[in-house]
């Protein structure tokens, strides 16, 4: 369903070049979660950016479902793909109510039967059909985070761009997101790109999963890899010992 070859990425920051990826390929397969980890600043929030059009790939190849992906990325690409970002109070618009979110991506596609695809939508996530009148700021963040979900469910996509969906969370909701997630992908057979720097979530809700460092892949590891702390270099070893300290710490 993804598909990179080569990618990278390079901006302009205070007068030099920032490669933020660097040649980076992978492949997800449909119904598969994948996850990128690796420390902050080694590009894995770059890579989903680069999918969605969001940030210059100025190298390599990106294709889902086996298309090579236009610029911009347009109407059918909003369809298959769509992504739900690491701080749910930023990215809901803070006058709109929940019912406006959720209807507007129906109101740009044309997509008939709002009302019931609105209703739908929260039933899903786990919230009431109260909340459709509601502000985000009347919300709490999982709560919020669960609406963001819910809109990026509403066209249907094959595949959800995941960028830290937790870690803006207060722990005690962290699982229940992550859960709900996991539920989601089995019951419409979605695809997951998911980003963390948490190999205790990846760990949770991927089946596969490349480390990053400084813009570049590091390692591959399956889940069995992980589990089995089977790490053929001294970086994944090292972010994996240090999720497991914080583990024992919490």
């Amino acid at each position: 369903m993804i598909e990179l070859e080569g990618l990278s990425v390079t901006f302009r920051a205070k007068d030099r070049l920032v490669r933020a990826v660097d040649g980076v390929s992978l492949t997800v397969g449909a119904r598969e979660s994948f996850g990128l980890v690796g420390e902050s600043g080694s590009g894995k929030s770059t890579i989903l950016r680069a999918i969605c059009g969001l940030a210059p790939v100025t190298a390599g190849t990106i294709r889902i479902a086996g298309e090579a992906v236009p610029t911009p990325r347009g109407r059918a690409f909003s369809r298959m793909v769509q992504m739900v970002f690491q701080d749910p109070y930023a990215s809901l618009h803070p006058r709109h109510t929940i019912d406006r979110t959720l209807s507007e991506p129906l109101a740009i596609h044309r997509l008939p039967g709002a009302e019931a695809r609105v209703a739908r939508a929260l039933a899903d996530v786990g919230l009431p059909a109260s909340f459709r009148f509601r502000y985000p700021h009347q919300l709490s963040g999982g709560q919020r985070q669960r609406v963001a979900i819910a809109r990026a469910l509403m066209l249907e996509p094959a595949i959800l761009l995941l960028d830290e969906p937790t870690s803006a969370l207060d722990a005690s909701v962290q699982a229940e997101t992550l859960n709900l997630l996991n539920r989601l992908r089995a019951e419409r057979g979605l695809t997951f790109l998911m980003v963390s720097h948490d190999l205790a979530v990846i760990d949770h809700m991927c089946d596969r999963l490349l480390v990053m460092q400084h813009g570049r892949a590091v390692e591959e590891l399956s889940r069995e890899d992980l589990a089995g702390a089977r790490m053929a270099t001294a970086y994944a070893r090292s972010l994996f010992e240090a999720s497991a300290d914080r583990r024992l710490a919490g």
